[in-house]
């Protein structure tokens, strides 16, 4: 008898969040079939797994070194086929361009790369003592960094900078920038209420936004220690994902 295969209903803000990390911190393997989601955090990846209901085990990247990390590796054509429909590729470390992304998905794909090659920091002014703060989104990919500048601008009207960080022996690293205003913009479009997000982002997110003028009645959905709040959006219609 052939094994029976699990259906899996991944709405559609859930799936572009999930595209949003796996394009910063996933990558595809060569041979067509396996997805795989990185993240330094344990708790996060355990969340993100109930939330989707992934059965997959979570296992461990270049264990006892420096840049030990966690992962899921995914076996399932379906999700690797749409992936590379939309513009992901094997190896897109560097050669990453742009995604086929629709418009009213964008904050929760964009909330994905955040949450995955994001930074969300505060300082304080030396001059006039003001709380300063700055939205750092990281890219060896060039092309991918230009075009997630320019969507950012089109949809959720903030501008940012784009600084290389040349590496000796390694590949540049790209910084897309956001100061404070522009930063707030951003995240308080992506960190959205009762949004699946990265608990530490999340409360990032919030506190940057609470600064000065910012949301008052301010309620995201976050994965913390491992358990996921799943109240959905209200939105539906997504990918039907076929797992083995």
């Amino acid at each position: 008898m052939a094994n029976k295969r699990k259906i899996l209903n991944i709405q559609d803000a859930t799936l572009w969040y999930l595209i949003g990390l796996i394009t910063a911190d996933g990558c595809l393997s060569l041979d067509g079939r396996y997805v795989d989601i990185t993240a330094k955090d344990y708790c996060f990846l355990q969340g993100l797994k109930e939330k989707v209901g992934f059965k997959n085990k979570i296992g461990i990247k270049n264990q006892g070194k420096s840049n030990e990390a966690y992962h899921i590796q995914l076996s399932n054509k379906n999700l690797y086929e749409f992936l590379v429909s939309i513009g992901l590729t094997p190896t897109k470390s560097l050669i990453q361009k742009d995604i086929n992304v629709p418009d009213r998905y964008f904050i929760d794909f964009c909330r994905g790369v955040i949450d995955g090659d994001g930074s969300i920091r505060k300082w304080i002014h030396p001059s006039n003592k003001a709380e300063q703060w700055i939205l750092r989104i990281y890219s060896s990919a060039r092309v991918f960094i230009k075009w997630l500048q320019k969507e950012i601008q089109r949809l959720l009207l903030a501008k940012g900078r784009i600084h290389c960080s040349k590496q000796k022996s390694k590949a540049n690293i790209y910084v897309l920038k956001y100061g404070k205003i522009a930063a707030k913009n951003i995240l308080q479009n992506c960190y959205y209420q009762k949004a699946l997000a990265m608990e530490r982002k999340a409360m990032l997110a919030k506190e940057c936004c609470l600064s000065g003028s910012g949301w008052k009645n301010y309620k995201a959905v976050v994965l913390k220690s491992g358990i996921s709040r799943d109240v959905g959006t209200g939105r539906r219609s997504g990918l039907k994902i076929l797992c083995p």
